[in-house]
């Protein structure tokens, strides 16, 4: 992990006050210690800071990846009902998920229009729309 991979990882921690652990750390510099946003299950993110050779458990990257969720850091994508992606693009922009391969890239924002949406039942509001478009390979 180079030292400017650790120097952004701490300044995103910093902009949410949450307290720099060194698993925290080390999964933060795996994130955005690069500049890029990423998209990566909790899994997939486990295996690379295993690779880093840092001694972190998977319950503990689940843990760390929805607290960055709660401190507004990532935005949780679900694509069906027993896998979710976790987001460092926190802006609201449309997905594309890759059926193929299992993995989810950004759709561009500025060509999808939404020209309405149905009325929120009596006593709600609507929070938030996610978009997730599924594409396969021809053939």
């Amino acid at each position: 992990m180079t030292a400017e991979a650790v120097q952004r990882g701490t300044q995103w921690l910093a902009q949410a006050e949450l307290r720099p652990t060194r698993q925290r750390l080390a999964l933060a510099a795996l994130l955005v210690g690069d500049g890029k946003n990423r998209h990566v299950t909790a899994e997939s993110l486990f295996a690379a800071v295993k690779e880093q050779g840092e001694s972190v458990s998977l319950a503990t990257v689940y843990n760390t990846l929805r607290a960055f969720c709660d401190a507004g850091l990532m935005q949780e994508v679900t694509v069906d009902g027993t896998r979710s992606y976790f987001d460092t693009n926190t802006h609201d922009h449309p997905h594309f998920y890759w059926e193929d391969d299992g993995h989810l890239t950004d759709a561009p924002a500025e060509d999808m229009v939404i020209a309405r949406l149905p009325d929120a039942p009596e006593g709600a509001e609507i929070a938030s729309v996610d978009v997730v478009i599924r594409l396969r390979k021809r053939g």
